[in-house]
């Protein structure tokens, strides 16, 4: 004769947090509840309560947002061998494998610590992205969010998060309100939790720049991104000594044509720095051609043209200026640069 309970059921009690009050159904059978006894506890009134289908909480009062999370994860995720072990030990971790699920939305972005998706959250369900064979329904409090390719997960709190960007165009595809659409935007690239270009990129995936309300929130957050990193670039001047550049200002070829604007320039040597803001290349992008038009404009003139993007602006500061430093000491080895009029920018 067969059955689903383990020959030495180890106790509850050894699980620790919201692992011992959020179970799946086959994780309590691993610890010798059976069928029976499951049905009963879960009855109307009874001390336990079926938070998912095949998710049961075990205790009667409502679930926390961290049980409402587990408790997603675990309907959403395949549980592995390794997350329903059929003789737990007592070395074991005891923690569930949440294969093939990832947070997204409002709950990812709350764990990222965004404080405004946090109220979204309170009238939201828990978004989980799922790949897109999986035949997985929305339920209760879960979302289910298909998607062609997981992305890589962060783990924040020991759970499976998607990362700011993708998070955030998750959010956004479900908001209507373009005030909402805006703080969440500009509170996570303030906030530094990540840059303008990578949420551009985003949302550009998830095709919700045709929606005017996102374009318009877009537009606010790389104006926000671009004063960010203008200020990230003035610091790394002043704090690395460097030399003091002119700042925004365009160049001209005498009673010729306009060359373009930089962000910062240093006449006696010709070098310019110009701050990359825009999304990591596309093949599809029209503004890449007319920006290598420029760059080798500009360098054929002999002008060298330092490109800084923002992230690497804010995690390697040390690094950029040495690199705008050797281009200062080598423009004495250089030609002499094409006399070019300085003006500020427009």
């Amino acid at each position: 004769m067969t059955h689903d309970t383990p020959l030495s059921p180890r106790p509850l009690r050894h699980l620790s947090d919201v692992h011992r009050r959020v179970l799946t159904a086959a994780r309590l059978r691993a610890h010798g509840v059976t069928p029976a006894e499951l049905s009963e506890r879960c009855r109307p009134g009874g001390p336990w309560q079926l938070l998912l289908p095949n998710v049961v909480l075990l205790h009667s009062g409502p679930p926390t947002d961290e049980e409402r999370l587990h408790g997603a994860l675990l309907y959403a995720g395949r549980e592995s061998a390794q997350g329903v072990p059929a003789q737990p030990g007592a070395g074991e971790a005891h923690r569930p494998a949440y294969a093939e699920a990832v947070l997204t939305g409002p709950a990812a972005l709350a764990l990222h610590g965004l404080s405004t998706a946090k109220a979204l959250l309170a009238d939201a369900p828990v978004d989980v992205l799922v790949p897109r064979m999986r035949r997985l329904r929305s339920t209760g409090c879960v979302r289910i969010l298909r998607t062609a390719s997981l992305p890589a997960p962060e783990a924040v709190t020991g759970l499976p998060v998607a990362p700011v960007p993708r998070a955030l165009a998750d959010a956004v595809a479900e908001l209507t309100d373009a005030e909402a659409v805006r703080r969440l935007l500009t509170e996570a690239v303030r906030g530094g939790h990540c840059e303008p270009a990578a949420v551009v990129r985003e949302l550009t995936r998830a095709k919700l720049l045709g929606r005017p309300h996102v374009v318009d929130a877009v537009d606010s957050l790389l104006a926000e991104g671009r004063s960010i990193a203008e200020d990230r670039l003035y610091r790394m001047v002043r704090e690395h000594g460097l030399p003091d550049p002119v700042w925004n200002v365009d160049l001209r070829l005498p009673g010729g044509p306009h060359l373009g604007g930089l962000d910062a320039y240093w006449p006696d040597q010709a070098v310019a720095v110009e701050l990359d803001t825009r999304a990591p290349r596309q093949d599809d992008d029209p503004s890449w051609p007319e920006y290598a038009r420029k760059r080798e404009l500009l360098e054929r003139l002999g002008i060298t043209v330092v490109h800084i993007a923002p992230k690497k602006l804010r995690d390697f500061p040390e690094q950029q200026a040495a690199v705008v430093r050797t281009a200062l000491m080598a423009s004495g080895d250089r030609d002499p640069a094409v006399y070019v009029v300085v003006e500020p920018r427009q």
